[in-house]
């Protein structure tokens, strides 16, 4: 065997070929990388003008299209809101919710203070609030009336008491309070209103859940208008689309411009939710601050936060994406060139 033949065992050579290596980026791919994001980029931009512009266009239209938007977002946002003010009335609630223990006739104000101070360190307890005899007594003649008929009796016959104030408002971690308190030494009873409770926790959870529906019809509503708008943007634009598409234009090319246009709608009707929020509940705090006088209490209305308000702004600009999405896409199908 000749030392020029290849055996079988070792590997050939074509003749002429150069030897393989690694080809590195060079710098005409880099700028052509940087070529394709600047025009992806201009795309983008040039889309938005153009949604922006055509709303700047039809202001009439645009603005009551983005005010039935911000109506219908800031109905169970301001109800919401409301729930939340009249939950944060949680002092005069947990004042109503109240434990009262009632120790027997023989325990001291020294055991009673001890006891207080012992109950006042439990984790659900917000307040732990001593009565002694003579306070019960001196309490009692002033409202009853009855101050020269108490005088006449020889002994007091009101017990010490400790005024327990929960930390929240929660029907099964109180009635476990209850049990764990009214079982303490020198308990002789122990009273809680739990059908005021439990009727405050349904009016509560009715609320939530007239809330919740409300948010899902108006959701709906949302879509349907905006999706309707979309729609009609899409029908005036039917020879430019098939058109676009003719010449080779995609899907997403066409879509672009028209999602632009529901995240702008979204936009603006979410900033006048917020403001219709804010001017809304500015104007009823008045009112509520002048009820809430006359019972003597110093509660007022919080007004949209900027959490609340961010929060609101993105979910309209996600219904609004959502809704030209679906529209877009149920009557691209149909915009082929004929």
């Amino acid at each position: 065997m000749s030392a020029g033949r290849v055996t079988p065992n070792q590997p050939g050579e074509r003749v002429g070929a150069t030897a393989k290596h690694t080809v590195a980026p060079t710098l005409s791919d880099t700028r052509g990388f940087r070529h394709q994001l600047r025009a992806w980029l201009e795309n983008h931009r040039a889309s938005f003008k153009d949604s922006l512009s055509r709303l700047v266009r039809q202001p009439l239209g645009s603005f009551f299209t983005c005010l039935v938007m911000a109506v219908a977002l800031s109905l169970p946002m301001g109800l919401a809101l409301l729930l939340e003010n009249v939950s944060q009335l949680g002092g005069s609630w947990q004042r109503a919710a109240q434990i009262s223990l009632f120790l027997e006739l023989d325990s001291g104000d020294t055991y009673g203070e001890l006891l207080r101070d012992k109950i006042a360190e439990h984790e659900h307890v917000a307040e732990a609030q001593w009565i002694s005899r003579e306070q019960a007594l001196a309490e009692f003649q002033e409202h009853s009336g009855l101050g020269e008929a108490l005088r006449e009796l020889p002994d007091n016959p009101l017990p010490g008491s400790i005024l327990v104030t929960p930390e929240m408002i929660d029907k099964d971690t109180l009635v476990a309070l209850l049990d764990e308190l009214k079982n303490m030494p020198k308990v002789e009873q122990a009273q809680l209103d739990l059908m005021w409770i439990e009727r405050l926790a349904a009016i509560l959870q009715m609320g939530d859940h007239f809330i919740f529906a409300l948010s899902v019809l108006l959701i709906a509503a949302l879509l349907l208008v905006v999706g309707n708008t979309i729609r009609l943007h899409i029908e005036n634009r039917r020879v430019e689309i098939e058109v676009i598409k003719l010449v080779g234009g995609t899907d997403g090319y066409v879509r672009r411009p028209f999602l632009y246009m529901g995240v702008l709608y979204g936009l603006a009707g979410g900033v006048l939710a917020w403001l219709l929020l804010a001017f809304g509940l500015e104007w009823l705090n008045a009112s509520v601050v002048q009820l809430a006088q006359l019972y003597g209490s110093e509660f007022s209305l919080s007004g949209v936060s900027l959490e609340d308000g961010f929060s609101l702004l993105l979910g309209a600009v996600l219904l609004g994406y959502i809704a030209a999405w679906l529209a877009v896409a149920r009557h691209l199908r149909e915009l082929l060139p004929r």
